[in-house]
């Protein structure tokens, strides 16, 4: 009956995905040949093709991998590839518990190949033929050991805690799990700004002055304590533009990409950060994190639960070991189909960021121009190629922001009212 259901879920989820790529690509089609009225002073007809263009290109390659991962999926489970790399590393293994941690690698390892395909052809194809790839293959490779090298850092003595408590701390084993992974995410987030971000990028203090003014006297007037102004050199990756606020307590601080400072005005910049400061002001990032947390909770003791159950293994094609612990197992097949159950609440998550963003929205109307914000966005839009013309339904169910036209629509009568 699991299987059943399972394999239900999973067609219905892989042709809803699907459907509503169809439509996405077939609505930016209809409108490629057209600016919509309310950008058609500010974006060319040129930049409006290639962004639809653009948008195309990654919904195709990204109907190419959901089609090729629902694949691997169904041989890792129903077909018994995890079965397989279980039984090889009950062999390969000189202990109960270096075999789940092989087993957990070997699935990792194999999972972070078989997508390596879809990653390069995305950076070195796709985002080249856009003109937005700058990253070097000698660059790819650094990245990809320093990824690899950090998940090993922080990712193998997280594992080795977690099946330990699985093992050792009873049946309520999942609440200690449970804590210890919000302790690691907040180690991290704390962890980010100055230890592992600078492995990857150069941040050096924005010299703009009379910018950095302009800036703190925004986070005066808005309550925000700031750490520090850094740019970020993300243009030896990529010509997309951005600026993020990053780190925990009194230890934030704000990151401009040189791409992003090099397209946008002062006043413009200021909207920018004002909008990313109204997530502050909300409480967005805390309910965030508070809702992660509370959503985690209750997957640990549903995995808690599944772990104890055997139908859960016998039902996605792997046989519990007798003479071992099937902590391992539980946890690879728990993360592995997680994502088939939990389908049908992306739209939630979806409307709940969209929220955030148009409150964010309203409070930077309220602090900086209006229309300094609107042109900001406009430019952004235009230099990230992002389409101006989604499917509304596509939209709806995915966007974590709001389409530009209703974003726009929105503040515009602010900037009138200004």
């Amino acid at each position: 009956m699991f299987t059943l259901l399972f394999v239900f879920l999973l067609l219905a989820g892989v042709a809803t995905r699907l459907w509503l790529a169809t439509r996405q690509t077939r609505h930016i089609a209809r409108h490629r040949e057209q600016v919509p009225p309310e950008f058609t002073d500010r974006i060319g007809e040129a930049s409006h093709r290639r962004a639809a263009d653009y948008t195309v290109a990654r919904i195709r390659l990204d109907m190419v991998a959901l089609i090729f991962d629902t694949a691997v999926l169904v041989g890792l489970t129903l077909l018994g590839g995890l079965q397989a790399l279980n039984e090889l590393a009950a062999g390969l293994a000189g202990s109960d518990f270096t075999r789940q941690l092989l087993l957990v690698g070997m699935v990792a390892a194999l999972l972070a190949v078989l997508d390596l395909p879809f990653t390069i052809w995305r950076q070195f194809v796709l985002e080249a033929r856009f003109g937005f790839n700058r990253m070097t293959w000698r660059l790819f490779a650094a990245d990809t050991a320093k990824g690899l090298a950090l998940a090993l850092l922080f990712g193998l003595p997280l594992l080795s805690a977690l099946l330990w408590l699985m093992a050792s701390a009873g049946p309520f084993w999942w609440v200690w799990g449970w804590a210890l992974w919000v302790v690691f995410n907040l180690s991290v987030m704390l962890l980010f700004p100055t230890v592992i971000a600078p492995l990857f990028n150069k941040f050096t203090p924005l010299a703009d002055q009379a910018l950095a003014d302009r800036i703190h006297a925004l986070a005066r007037r808005t309550g925000f304590a700031l750490d520090g102004l850094f740019v970020m050199d993300g243009s030896k990756r990529s010509a997309h533009g951005n600026a993020y606020f990053t780190g925990l307590g009194k230890s934030k601080r704000i990151v401009f990409f040189d791409t992003l400072l090099a397209r946008l005005a002062p006043e413009e910049i200021e909207a920018v950060l004002a909008h990313e400061l109204g997530h502050f002001k909300h409480r967005h990032i805390a309910k965030r994190l508070a809702f992660g947390f509370g959503i985690s909770l209750i997957f640990f003791a549903l995995l808690g639960w599944l772990s104890q159950q055997v139908w859960f293994y016998t039902g996605l094609g792997t046989v519990p070991m007798l003479g071992g612990r099937n902590d391992a197992l539980a946890l690879v097949l728990f993360f592995l189909v997680a994502p088939v159950f939990t389908f049908a609440f992306i739209p939630l998550a979806s409307w709940y960021s969209r929220k955030h963003e148009f409150e964010a929205d309203r409070f930077a109307s309220e602090q900086t121009n209006p229309a300094n914000l609107v042109s900001a966005l406009v430019k952004l839009y235009d230099d990230n190629a992002a389409t101006l013309t989604p499917d509304p339904l596509h939209s709806a169910f995915y966007d974590s922001h709001p389409p530009a036209s209703i974003r726009i629509g929105r503040l515009r009568p602010k900037v009138h009212a200004a």
